[in-house]
């Protein structure tokens, strides 16, 4: 039984480094609560935009507030006038304290309507401003570049969106209010008793220096917590998505054992911090209990001995114990809610720090709108690094003419993707120029260079919605007959017409229910529909059969006729028919030219060629 009991407090327990009036929690990584003011501000700025309702849900509960105080004081009066009739005879069919009974319970009532509509108008406030501000986030997600979500995990992300806005939308329903209708009833409670009596009131507050301290001593402890606590629930948000999203992985490698085992351990790390964060807190009612009893009792006895000597009556004991339960009930109100507003600030913390984020540079000055695209391109000693060891692309030069095919080889890592990527403007290079048809890259609007520009990526994504939908995705305005003509021309005309409801299937998340390659010709078709000027194929047929491969080649030739292309394969036959092939190794431009031109270089690509062509005849 007794190992029963102190099983609970065997949990590990962080440590804190304390300086200048905030907890740290010291660990692997280090947790430090920001601003609370400005994030405070940041709150405020989404609620001030509702101050009209806002000002009305405020008098509300000033009114709420008022007619609390004013309960006390006709109880007590209510006795005085009681004990009054019934130890006078002349008094004694004197039934006014009934009279201040009924308008106790009238303004009981009254309370207890004014606080159902403020929580009503507060409900319909808070809920308006977290749908700003998951709007604000998502929004702004959409703006962030692409290092930001290489960097982070999408579980991770979407706990922000979601658990953290969540903490917030549930302290803006009820603790807010809560925690202001506290503030005025204990502002109107000080009030009353200082009215009553200086010495009993002197006498409560003895015991507030010691709620102070208290407060200080825990919540230097718990806000660092709380934050670590929503930063390793992100963190196993994050890990769950990616662990679902590679179940057919971690089958295939019979890894699920490991995958446990790091789950466990990352849900160590929230029951640690939550395990903490919650029994450290804990203690706040337990200590405000505690010591609002120890008021209530010097009261009473300082209060009971002034009655004796006639300095008050019996009603204003009754009066100013009431009042002091309502100086403590706040107190006590504000202990309760702390865990909530710790939690809330933590997440808004959390929602703030992504906000903060630097967006994808705007295009702005002498950034121009393409109207009209050639499909020149030119790269001119193009360097590039994803971090400062080391450059993923090293002194690139080519030019693409209008029209050309220009093929991208090499080994995994020799910087064929970045080379796009930079193409598409998703980063800029660290030294050197890009040029489309003579411009700079740099100086064309972000959102114009792309709606130039049509991909087939490796992993082709499908949103979730019917098959014409997804097509259709890659020009909004297309009409059906273009949606069809396009899956026509990417071979995939003939597989969508043998499903159950043809063009409007409806497919769910990622595309499941269909194979990789019937993925890759919607995909395609989607790139078709786009009409661009520029077409992009990352592996576009790395996951299609040899007879499917065969008609999509067809296809793409037709597509690829009059529009600049590059194209990235492995599989080297793809690309014989290329105007020019772009040899890559290491990040370095090793060899440029046409198939035969290359062969006859006997240089890395004809090794390259020679080597799968020996092992497909193997």
């Amino acid at each position: 039984m007794f190992r029963a009991f102190i099983e609970p407090f065997r949990q590990p327990r962080p440590r804190f480094e304390l300086g200048e009036g905030k907890g740290i929690f010291t660990g692997k990584n280090k947790v430090r609560t920001r601003n609370w003011q400005g994030t405070l501000k940041r709150i405020w700025s989404y609620l001030a935009k509702r101050k009209g309702k806002l000002a009305v849900v405020l008098l509300m509960v000033l009114l709420s507030s008022a007619l609390g105080l004013l309960g006390p004081f006709l109880l007590g009066t209510a006795v005085d006038q009681f004990l009054e009739s019934a130890g006078s005879a002349s008094s004694a069919d004197d039934w006014t304290w009934i009279y201040f009974l009924i308008g106790l319970g009238v303004v009981f009532i009254l309370q207890a309507i004014t606080t159902w509509l403020h929580n009503i108008w507060m409900i319909g406030i808070a809920q308006e401003t977290v749908y700003r501000m998951r709007t604000d986030l998502f929004t702004h997600l959409h703006r962030l570049p692409i290092p930001f979500y290489g960097k982070r995990q999408q579980g991770e992300i979407m706990s922000r969106l979601t658990n953290d806005i969540e903490n917030v939308s549930s302290t803006l329903n009820s603790s807010a209010i809560q925690i202001f209708s506290s503030v005025l009833t204990l502002a109107g409670t000080v009030t009353v008793m200082l009215w009553l009596s200086p010495l009993l009131t002197l006498l409560t507050f003895t015991v507030v220096p010691l709620m102070a301290a208290g407060l200080r001593w825990i919540t230097r402890r718990t806000g660092p917590l709380f934050k670590e606590r929503q930063r390793n629930l992100g963190e196993l948000n994050g890990y769950i998505e990616e662990t679902l999203s590679g179940q057919r992985v971690i089958k295939a490698f019979s890894q699920e054992k490991r995958v446990l085992r790091e789950f466990r351990e990352r849900n160590t790390k929230i029951r640690m911090s939550g395990f903490w964060a919650q029994t450290i807190s804990g203690f706040i009612p337990k200590l405000m209990n505690g010591l609002n009893n120890l008021s209530f009792a010097i009261v009473a006895g300082i209060g009971g001995i002034m009655a004796i000597k006639g300095y008050i009556t019996i009603g204003v004991i009754v009066i100013f114990e009431s009042y002091a339960r309502q100086f403590t009930r706040p107190l006590n109100d504000l202990a309760n809610q702390w865990n909530t507003l710790l939690s809330a600030m933590a997440g808004a913390e959390r929602v703030f720090e992504v906000l903060d984020e630097e967006v994808e540079s705007r295009d702005e000055g002498q950034a121009v709108k393409l109207e009209r695209v050639e499909g020149s391109v030119s790269f001119q000693n193009v360097s590039f690094s994803y971090e400062e060891d080391g450059d993923t692309l090293d002194g690139i030069t080519f030019e693409a003419k209008p029209g050309e095919m220009i093929a991208l080889v090499g080994p995994t890592g020799a910087g064929k993707t970045t080379l796009i990527q930079l193409l598409s403007r998703f980063y800029d290079p660290n030294q050197g120029q890009i040029l489309l048809d003579g411009r700079d890259l740099s100086t064309i609007q972000r959102e114009s260079l792309r709606s130039h520009m049509a991909f087939v990526l490796q992993d082709s994504f499908l949103f979730e919605g019917t098959i014409r939908e997804n097509i259709r995705y890659g020009r909004l305005q297309a009409t059906d007959e273009e949606v069809e003509e396009a899956a026509k021309l990417a071979n995939a005309h003939s597989f969508i017409m043998r499903m159950n409801d043809g063009y409007d299937k409806v497919l769910k998340h990622g595309g499941s229910g269909i194979s990789q390659g019937q993925k890759q010709l919607l995909a395609i078709a989607r790139a078709i529909l786009a009409n661009p000027s520029i077409l992009v194929l990352d592996e576009a047929t790395s996951s299609i059969d040899t007879v499917t491969e065969i008609k999509i080649q067809e296809g793409l030739q037709r597509l690829m006729k009059g529009r600049t292309s590059f194209v990235i394969a492995h599989r080297l036959n793809t690309i014989r028919q290329a105007d020019r092939i772009l040899v890559l190794q290491d990040g370095r431009l090793l060899e440029q030219g046409c198939h035969e031109e290359l062969l006859e270089q006997k240089g890395f690509y004809s090794e390259l060629f020679h080597s799968q062509l020996k092992k497909t005849a193997d």
